[in-house]
């Protein structure tokens, strides 16, 4: 759990190996933290992206960060929320396993998230920092490179849910 750090920041000023762009299908930039990280990063982003030729809901693309202080960005697309019956919890979990899986191919030690698929897309918060939190937990007992994951929340709401539930997950943890 030591290896997990929740905090609340602007993603973009981030120095860290990675950083988990929350976007859409298209991957060609738009609102939110997909529109701040494009914005951030520069022209070359778009570039880099329209070559990439979009990506599927729960996968995972890879490019340089450009202009950010990140070495990589790593792009995901998270699942629209529809009421859970369209299968958007695997689709999030599969986020961040996906990217989880760039970081361990790559041998990064440090990756930031976003709260992926929390804003626009209308995900539950605490659902969505279960889902992140115990993915990210399960991985990191097969990555050892990894030393540092960031869960990254813009807003203060969303920062307290997510460490709300990391409280209830680690006295599960320690109580098991």
């Amino acid at each position: 759990m030591s290896r997990i750090r929740i905090i609340q920041q602007d993603i973009t000023n981030l120095a860290v190996d990675a950083v988990v762009n929350a976007a859409n299908n298209s991957l060609l930039g738009g609102g939110g933290v997909d529109g701040a990280i494009h914005a951030a990063a520069g022209s070359g982003l778009f570039a880099a992206c329209k070559a990439l030729g979009g990506c599927a809901t729960g996968g995972a693309k890879l490019t340089a960060a450009y202009q950010l202080p990140a070495k990589y960005i790593i792009h995901t697309v998270g699942p629209v929320w529809t009421g859970g019956q369209k299968n958007e919890p695997e689709l999030l979990a599969s986020c961040y396993r996906q990217c989880m899986e760039i970081a361990l191919q790559l041998r990064l030690q440090s990756i930031a998230f976003p709260a992926i698929s929390c804003g626009v897309y209308h995900f539950p918060v605490k659902a969505a920092a279960n889902i992140a939190i115990t993915t990210v937990l399960n991985h990191l007992r097969n990555n050892q490179h990894l030393q540092q994951v960031y869960l990254v929340c813009f807003e203060e709401a969303v920062n307290a849910a997510y460490n709300e539930i990391f409280q209830q997950l680690r006295v599960e943890q320690n109580a098991g």
